[in-house]
């Protein structure tokens, strides 16, 4: 009875919901999913620190992720999350911090065999953030993934193909494109880890630079339905963040 409580209150908080994003802390997504009935929550925050033209912006962001399984093969994943932007110019501080824009996503798996896996995951987002603070985009935007996952114990590869339709009140891109790719091994019982790297469109009409980033980390999984992720992101690129750190829990009930 308590999972289908969940459940509705779930639905009624994806009408104002963020994007969702793969285990903490990769950026590649996987392409498992959770099995009918079952659910997984989510709750992660990333801090970034990043200098440019004298500009220094420290920006955090917490995310809580609801999934549920819709089927075997299919899951509905609903995300809420808040970002707090700070910023100094020659010591002109200015911060901003509120919700994000709000998403719904779900996540197919199309096909399996011999540890080789695809799946499909659209989503939409909700312009529930500022777009005044850079909080959100101020209109709803679109998303597919093709995800890819290979699986040869002890290691796992993922790859992510994705398109974005950027729709936005400002002068942003509105076509983006994203790549990434991670693996995982397991180098002992309940210990991880991990590494990621990817790059994508950069938003801002104006820049021919892509944002490219490297991810390294581990997971950390002290029951078989907990998981502890931490990891490092830096910039490859120089439109990419300087610094990130990553981490959250995990959770599947």
């Amino acid at each position: 009875m308590m999972k289908y409580v969940i459940l509705v209150v779930c639905l009624m908080l994806g009408l104002f919901c963020a994007t969702g994003y793969a285990a903490i802390p990769l950026i590649t997504d996987d392409s498992g999913t959770q099995g009918k009935g079952k659910f997984q929550l989510e709750v992660a925050g990333e801090y970034a620190h990043d200098k440019e033209e004298g500009v220094t912006n420290k920006d955090s962001t917490f995310a809580a992720a609801l999934t549920y399984g819709l089927a075997d093969t299919v899951d509905i994943v609903l995300c809420v999350p808040y970002q707090a932007l700070r910023s100094d110019e020659a010591g002109y501080k200015t911060r901003k911090n509120g919700m994000s824009d709000l998403s719904i996503e779900t996540k197919w798996r199309i096909y399996e065999k011999e540890g080789l896996s695809f799946a499909l995951k659209p989503g939409f987002t909700i312009p529930t953030g500022d777009d005044e603070k850079e909080l959100g985009a101020g209109k709803m935007t679109y998303y597919l993934y093709f995800i890819t996952s290979k699986e040869m114990a002890p290691w796992s590869f993922h790859l992510n193909l994705a398109y974005f339709r950027n729709e936005n009140k400002g002068d942003d891109r509105k076509d983006i494109w994203h790549v990434s790719a991670a693996s995982t091994v397991e180098v002992m019982k309940g210990l991880k880890l991990v590494g990621d790297i990817g790059v994508e469109t950069n938003p801002e009409a104006a820049s021919g630079n892509s944002p490219a980033y490297i991810l390294g980390g581990l997971i950390y999984s002290p029951a078989e339905n907990i998981d502890i992720g931490f990891g490092v992101k830096g910039g490859l690129t120089k439109s990419e963040t300087d610094i990130a750190v990553r981490s959250g829990i995990t959770y599947r009930f």
